[in-house]
């Protein structure tokens, strides 16, 4: 089998603005059912391209990228996948990982497939309400038809395009995952997205979101940035990855804007499946969690050209338990039981460093030993001194991401994304020193006689503006308490000296080192 594409060429068009372009609707067609008529079967146009046509090969395959991952920690009902679509060569194992997320066992009654098309321009949807099964080397998997002439029918934005599925292969990689790890595969809805009208994405995410219940798993196929450097690569889909983690579509839309006027060359996307991950983002509520759970991109797979790879990112998204809100005492606990030896500080800093030797220098990747405390999931700040100065900082609040690999990417951040600084050089790196900070759970308080100076970094939010200072911030500037959430709030959070009096006040701990 050959090693099929690390990514796509794409008819997708970057969707980086909130002003609708407005395109000549097409007009519905239908499709009429014939009793008695054999069924209509999509063939496996890409077995032996993207995947192996071989069944007992592919089964191999499939079989020993699940066996490399362990499934998720879960804290609620898995409702979305966010997979890779590239030959399985390249992105089979971040597939994997997202597969392994799914309970083998459990009864779905239909699995809603939705990616981009990389042949035709749709200005909308394409639901294919023709094929009766698609098939595969490892079988046959329904089509929900009756699902799909509804969705079908609930807007003139959905219609069907053969020519948008015929050779797709973005939907159809995914089916050999879901045969081999569900016991019985439910039917599917295949859905092609592809339109830059934001007014459209929000008319497909409102038909399809009374089908974002426990009965349906939806599974959006995307890979991300195409075609930058290994080192671009990393920046560029962390920042991607961050924007998708908030499920903030005007953060996202913002996040791929930015990427693009970036300058990186040889980058043409951020995401070819941004469009469909949109749609998902815009069905998604604050009873969602969004959690990310691997990235590579085709140059930690096969690095015969680091000047040009594809990036693949697999992210789970969870319908909260009621009973897992944290309240102000368990964060509280959980914020002074967590430690760090000194021997694991010692790795974290190392997987700093090396993340920078890597990416200036090619130098090989860290392979530390993983302790349970560098596997939970926790924020961190990256700072990077250079004679006693600041030369970078970036930090990510959030309990969705294992330490080590946390303190990898804001790393990277904060060599490359710092807008105060211009990005890190090569020569530098024998006078950069890195500082970490772990944090600690936030927790919500109503009263500045709740804060610590010291002890605690406050976060600030209001609206779509934030802003944080690190707990050692208020000692190194000798600041009162009022001028410690005055200055977070007037320089950081941009609301204002006094904005903070209705803003809501996060506090957490930092483990510096």
């Amino acid at each position: 089998m050959e090693k099929r594409e690390r990514g796509c060429a794409t008819a997708t068009r970057p969707l980086t603005t909130l002003l609708l372009i407005l395109l000549t609707a097409m007009t519905p067609s239908h499709t009429t059912d014939h009793p008695g008529k054999s069924p209509v079967i999509r063939p496996a146009t890409q077995a032996g391209k993207f995947y192996d046509g071989n069944r007992d090969r592919l089964l191999h395959d499939i079989d020993s990228l699940l066996d490399r991952h362990e499934t998720p920690a879960a804290d609620g009902e898995l409702a979305a996948l966010i997979v890779p679509h590239a030959g399985y060569y390249f992105s089979g194992n971040v597939a994997a990982s997202a597969y392994k997320a799914i309970a083998p066992a459990h009864h779905y009654k239909r699995i809603i497939l939705i990616g981009p098309s990389h042949y035709e321009w749709l200005d909308g949807a394409s639901v294919n309400t023709e094929a009766d099964f698609y098939s595969t080397p490892l079988g046959q998997v329904r089509v929900d038809s009756e699902a799909a002439r509804h969705i079908a029918a609930s807007d003139s934005v959905f219609d069907y395009r053969p020519e948008a599925h015929d050779r797709e292969h973005c939907l159809e990689v995914q089916l050999p995952f879901l045969q081999r790890r569900l016991k019985e595969v439910p039917p599917i809805v295949p859905i092609i997205v592809s339109t830059n009208d934001y007014a459209h994405l929000l008319r497909i995410a409102t038909a399809l979101k009374p089908y974002l219940n426990g009965d349906n798993l939806f599974v959006i196929s995307s890979d991300f940035s195409h075609y930058p450097s290994y080192s671009d690569a990393y920046e560029v889909d962390g920042l991607t990855r961050r924007a998708v983690e908030s499920g903030d579509v005007a953060q996202l839309l913002s996040t791929l804007e930015r990427n693009a006027k970036s300058g990186k060359p040889g980058l043409v996307t951020s995401a070819c499946g941004e469009q469909a991950i949109i749609t998902l983002l815009l069905m998604l509520d604050k009873g969602y969690d969004i959690r990310h759970i691997l990235y590579q991109n085709s140059g930690d797979i096969d690095n015969h050209d680091p000047s040009r790879v594809v990036g693949y990112h697999s992210f789970a998204i969870y319908r909260k338990n009621k009973g897992t809100v944290k309240t102000a005492n368990t964060a509280a606990a959980d914020s002074t039981s967590f430690t760090l030896t000194d021997a694991e500080k010692a790795t974290l800093k190392e997987i700093a460093m090396g993340s920078l030797r890597h990416a200036l220098s090619g130098a090989a990747p860290v392979s530390p030993k993983l302790t349970p405390a560098l596997r939970r999931n926790c924020g961190a700040f990256v700072s990077l001194m250079k004679g006693g100065n600041l030369r970078g900082c970036i930090g990510h609040f959030g309990e969705d991401t294992p330490l080590y690999e946390m303190v990898h990417e804001m790393a990277l951040a904060a060599a490359f994304e710092d807008p105060r600084f211009p990005e890190l050089r090569k020569e530098e790196l024998p006078d950069i020193e890195v500082e970490i900070s772990v944090l600690t759970p936030m927790r919500r308080i109503h009263s500045l006689d709740e804060l610590q100076l010291g002890r605690h970094g406050i976060y600030i939010r209001k609206g779509m503006r934030s802003g944080t200072f690190l707990p050692q911030v208020a000692d190194q500037m000798g600041w009162t308490k009022e001028e410690f959430v005055g200055y977070c709030s007037q320089e950081k959070a941009h609301i204002g000296w006094n904005g903070w009096r209705d803003a809501e006040l996060y506090v957490y701990e930092a483990i510096v080192f």
